[in-house]
């Protein structure tokens, strides 16, 4: 069992690891929109929340030895499911072809007032 902590993504903001990688599968833990240098983006507009997470899930995913296109399953938490049609926009902008298994779950808040949270699993290259 491996603990990944990437230098290039947001701090964990907890007693986590930001993923961990076993048996040739990496587990990525909820990543919120944060800065690598730990800024909380709740007043960013939406699309800049969306774009900071999927900056944070392709640095954790490198740091792991995998990659967007590796992505096995994702499971998305939105605030307001009335920002689904944007988010979903951005992930299939982010995935291009490649469709990982996914589920959407509206929840009444995030940490720190943030729009999504997003967590993976991904297969080791």
């Amino acid at each position: 069992m491996q603990f990944i902590h990437a230098l290039k993504a947001a701090p964990a903001g907890g007693h986590y690891s930001p993923a961990v990688v076993h048996n040739g599968l990496v587990y990525v833990s909820g990543i919120l929109p944060v800065t690598p240098t730990g800024e909380n983006l709740t007043d960013a507009p939406l699309a800049r929340q969306v774009e900071a997470v999927f900056y944070n899930l392709r640095a954790v995913l490198l740091a792991a030895g995998s990659a967007p296109d590796q992505v096995l399953q994702v499971r998305i938490y939105v605030t307001d499911v009335g920002d689904w049609g944007d988010i979903n926009r951005l992930y299939a902008a982010f995935f291009g072809d490649h469709k990982p298994a996914r589920a959407v779950v509206p929840v009444p808040a995030l940490h720190y007032g943030l729009r999504l949270e997003l967590e993976a699993t991904a297969a080791i290259l």
